[in-house]
């Protein structure tokens, strides 16, 4: 699954986009967002791997608002000029698309970002310091990781380690496939799941609350997973 983000001022050209990642399964759109800021407070709560960016936006513009960011998801323009093609590319973004966007485009820039995310590769161990000593934890033992404020645990099919480490970076290094941020202080293994409602995910057996903020991206998530499993 890829969680996405929509900047864009202009309503038709959000409600194209938006269509369009509806289409696709393996896309979830996390917001509508009308400028800059309002993204940047989402990124801030959210791990977004793509943003789709229109270049004139009010306040902060699209291309200043890109350079802004330390370490920037993958990035697909959208604008109705051709002529900052060149300041997009200089900025490492995947694509670029004109206004107005047909479905097909739409599609092939998409399609360029998920092979550049299969390309990363993604360890298959995670190892921590826990109870003065190195452990080597298989990722595909890992149920749930739960944050215990500067520290985090690791639950597994068989135990659990305790190692300090921030939530939102273990995020980072976990394939974003299989593993589904649903709480401020849950990240859990998609596979693992036994069951879910709208409050609570049963993950190898144990309860994961799911948070009010993340409900709609979580549930998508895994309609989206199992029906591609």
């Amino acid at each position: 699954m890829i969680h996405c983000l929509i900047v864009e001022d202009e309503p038709l050209a959000a409600e194209v986009l938006t269509d369009y990642i509806r289409q696709l399964p393996y896309l979830i759109l996390v917001k509508v967002c009308p400028d800059a800021i309002d993204a940047l407070e989402v990124m801030q709560q959210e791990k977004i791997q793509l943003l789709f960016v229109d270049i004139h936006l009010p306040g902060l513009k699209g291309l200043d608002f890109i350079k802004s960011l330390p370490n920037p998801p993958k990035v697909i323009l959208t604008t109705a000029f051709h002529q900052y093609a060149l300041q997009g590319y200089e900025l490492n973004v995947v694509d670029y698309l004109l206004k107005p966007i047909e479905f097909q485009r739409f599609l092939g820039a998409v399609n360029k970002v998920q092979s550049v995310l299969a390309s990363t590769t993604r360890p298959t161990t995670l190892t921590v310091q826990s109870d003065k000593k190195k452990v080597v934890i298989p990722v595909d033992e890992i149920l749930f990781i739960e944050s215990q404020k500067e520290y985090i645990k690791v639950q597994t099919t068989t135990t659990h380690h305790i190692t300090k480490y921030a939530l939102t970076k273990i995020e980072e290094e976990l394939d974003p496939a299989i593993f589904l941020r649903v709480h401020r202080s849950f990240i859990i293994a998609m596979p693992k799941v036994r069951s879910y409602s709208s409050h609570e995910i049963d993950v190898g057996g144990k309860p994961v609350p799911i948070g009010g903020n993340y409900r709609d991206a979580v549930n998508q998530s895994l309609v989206n997973y199992f029906q591609s499993t």
